[in-house]
């Protein structure tokens, strides 16, 4: 009689371990699709971006082709008379400002302000005894 409750506790010991296994392998499984699941819609959102990007793409490249003019500088420039020809000015330079190597300068840079010292010119009312 002894024995036979030793193997009914030696089972139902293995029956509850096979059960546990079985329920954490279930649990394992219910979040791998979770995941898979969140997976194919992140993949699903990239590839709608992708075509979006793909169609403005090519709807700006079919706006280019049809409007030439969209590539091709301004015939004419404001300011400038009509046939006269307009000369690229580097970023750099300012209007007014002379061009690199003008006669005068020694070096090709463009000309710098005074620095400011903080001596200014006192006006007649702030004069004392005025």
């Amino acid at each position: 009689m002894a024995g036979l409750l030793i193997v009914g506790v030696v089972v139902a010991v293995i029956l509850l371990c096979l059960a546990d296994r079985v329920l954490k392998a279930r649990a394992q499984a219910r979040q791998l699709r979770k995941l898979n699941d969140r997976m194919a819609a992140a993949t699903a959102r990239v590839d709608q971006q992708q075509e979006q990007k793909q169609a403005q793409a090519q709807a700006s490249a079919a706006l280019t082709s049809v409007m030439p003019a969209i590539k091709r500088p301004p015939l004419s420039l404001p300011g400038l008379g009509p046939h006269a020809p307009a000369k690229p000015r580097p970023a750099c330079e300012r209007p007014g400002q002379p061009e690199h190597g003008a006669p005068g300068r020694a070096t090709g840079r463009p000309a710098r302000r005074a620095a400011r010292t903080g001596d200014h010119q006192v006006r007649a009312s702030d004069q004392p005894g005025a």
